[in-house]
């Protein structure tokens, strides 16, 4: 596989499994890293940057929830999103850090928006988040390997 098709698809799997379609860009990237052919470093990045740009489109959604929230695509449930906006209000912008979890990630990254949780801060803490959770893959990945 090429360089560029190898690595769109761990960038578009990690997009999409930020968003409302189910998809495992963890395999994907441990795939990458078993095959060897791209620095760890890159495919962390690669894969970091599409699940935050991923997480941006649940944030974007969150905003416009007035709008989309009955909307049978829409990324978080009624339940799903009373939850993540309960847990939200009471731990504020730091439960974002939990952005990477399965559940209730995809969730949280929603109700940010809903609550007009400002771009930048959000950025920032999912980042990190994102980038944190693929950094562990990668480590555990490269230390059965090595």
């Amino acid at each position: 596989m090429n360089d560029l098709a190898s690595l769109g698809g761990l960038f578009g799997a990690a997009f999409v499994a930020a968003t409302i379609l189910p998809a495992q860009s963890e395999a994907v990237l441990v795939g990458l890293l078993v095959a060897d052919t791209h620095s760890t470093l890159l495919l962390v990045a690669v894969a970091s940057v599409g699940n935050v740009l991923g997480a941006v489109v649940n944030w974007a959604l969150g905003r416009a929830v007035d709008r989309l929230r009955d909307r049978k695509w829409f990324p978080a449930g009624p339940a799903a999103l009373e939850r993540a906006s309960r847990w939200y209000r009471r731990w504020g912008r730091w439960s974002l850090l939990f952005s990477w979890a399965p559940f209730v990630g995809d969730a949280l990254t929603v109700a940010a928006g809903v609550l007009r949780e400002p771009l930048w801060s959000f950025l920032a803490l999912v980042t990190v988040a994102k980038t944190v959770r693929y950094a562990a893959v990668a480590a555990a990945t490269v230390g059965i390997l090595g």
